[in-house]
């Protein structure tokens, strides 16, 4: 199968070429008409001439002429004082001191005047040392052997000081019929013998007492 061979002519045509130009010359002959036609009119009458009235320039104004201002005059204020007045509530009135006068008032006598001297001050209160009766059974000392075996009865005096616990701390020998008698006592006094301390104003403290004890033998 064979395609189609192309056997058009490859001569000039002068019928395409006056078709062309005559193409172009009816678009520029139509753009050509289309265009707005712009003239100049020349006036048919006179010029009619005429002013134009034009409003008169204000006059510039006139500088006034400065003036200071009013000097103003300070005037300082002082707040006024207010006195307070403090109530010191109503008025009591003091008696003098007691005035002794000395000598004839009426014949010109000289007055002198005393001033009370300090109250004295108060006497302290004291209470000596009593025996405390819980330990009453404990008095009596023993019976010396040795006077017993001689059937010697005897008298002791003493002072004990005792302390602020109640308990016996010094025996001082005030009498004795004998020294066995003094021993016995001694010793009882200071192991055994219990007592109320004596007080200054309320408060225990040390003070001195004086006890007697009697040694009789039992029939």
């Amino acid at each position: 199968m064979y395609a189609d061979r192309y056997t058009g002519s490859d001569r000039f045509n002068p019928a395409g070429l006056v078709a062309a130009v005559g193409i172009n010359a009816a678009v520029i002959g139509a753009l050509m008409f289309a265009a707005p036609y712009v003239g100049i009119t020349p006036p048919t009458g006179p010029l009619d001439i005429y002013e134009v009235p034009i409003d008169p320039v204000p006059a510039e104004p006139m500088p006034q002429p400065r003036t200071s201002a009013p000097a103003v005059e300070r005037i300082e204020t002082v707040p006024p004082i207010v006195e307070s007045v403090i109530d010191l509530g109503p008025a009591v009135a003091v008696d003098p001191l007691p005035v002794a006068p000395s000598g004839d008032l009426s014949g010109g006598g000289t007055v002198t005047s005393t001033i009370p001297a300090d109250p004295p001050a108060p006497t302290p209160v004291i209470v000596g040392p009593s025996v405390d009766p819980r330990y009453a059974a404990d008095l009596q000392p023993a019976y010396p052997p040795s006077e017993q075996r001689l059937s010697r009865e005897g008298r002791v005096t003493v002072r004990v000081l005792v302390g602020a616990d109640g308990r016996v701390r010094q025996v001082e020998r005030v009498s004795a019929t004998s020294d066995a008698f003094f021993a016995a006592t001694e010793m009882q006094a200071l192991r055994r013998w219990r007592f109320r301390p004596g007080t200054r104003d309320g408060a225990a403290q040390e003070a001195w007492r004086t006890m007697t004890v009697t040694f009789r033998l039992e029939e």
